[in-house]
C-alpha cells in the first residue's frame, strides 16, 4: 500500500533526518520543502519570497507521485492548519495519509540543535535559535502521530511512522 506522510515541526526538531531515514526504510520518495524553496530563490525568475511557492509543489509533486503508485513523505515546518489542509486534501487514490508532529520537548537539546547545523544545501539560510522561537507556528492537534525527538532517536522515529505507513 502507498501512503502520504505529512510531517509538521519547528525547524530543528528533526523532521529531515527522520525523513531521510524513513525514505531508506520505506522507499517513500522524500519532499523536502528546503530543496524546492532554496532552488525557487535560486531561480533567475525568484519571487521575493518563496514560502507558499515551495509548499504548492510539494503538493503537486506529492499528488503526481501517489497517482503512480508510489509513496511520499513532506518534509516542512507545516507550521499552519491552511497548508496541513493542503496536503491532507491531495487526491491519495488509495493510499494511506499519515501526518505527524515531530516536537522536541527539551528547550536546551532543541537550542542546540539549531545552533549546532549547517546548510547542506548551497544558498539555503538556516534560521538562528532566536528565529525558530519567534516563529508562528501552530500545534497540530489533530495529527495521527506525535514524536518526540528529545525522545526517540530518529531510527525509532522512522520506524513508528513506517508502522502507521503499513498498518503494522
Amino acid at each position: 500500500m502507498t501512503a502520504l506522510v505529512v510531517l509538521a515541526g519547528l525547524p530543528g526538531t528533526g523532521k529531515t533526518t527522520i525523513s531521510r531515514a524513513l525514505a531508506s526504510l520505506s522507499g517513500a520518495i522524500h519532499l523536502r520543502i528546503d530543496t524546492i524553496e532554496t532552488a525557487i530563490c535560486a531561480s533567475t525568475l525568484a519571487p521575493a519570497n518563496a514560502a507558499d511557492a515551495g509548499y504548492l509543489v510539494a503538493s503537486a509533486q506529492a499528488g503526481e507521485l501517489l497517482a503512480a503508485g508510489h509513496s511520499a513523505i513532506v518534509d516542512c515546518v507545516n507550521q499552519w492548519q491552511m497548508t496541513r489542509d493542503w496536503f491532507c486534501a491531495i487526491p491519495r487514490a488509495g493510499a494511506r495519509l499519515v501526518s505527524c508532529e515531530i516536537t522536541c520537548s527539551d528547550p536546551e537539546q532543541h537550542r542546540g540543535r539549531v545552533e549546532s547545523r549547517r546548510a547542506d544545501l548551497p544558498g539555503h539560510k538556516l534560521p538562528d535559535w532566536q528565529a525558530v522561537l519567534a516563529r508562528d507556528y501552530h500545534p497540530w492537534d489533530d495529527a495521527g502521530l506525535r514524536i518526540d525527538t528529545a525522545m526517540l532517536t530518529p531510527e525509532r522515529a522512522a520506524a513508528l511512522i513506517f508502522k502507521a505507513m503499513t498498518g503494522r
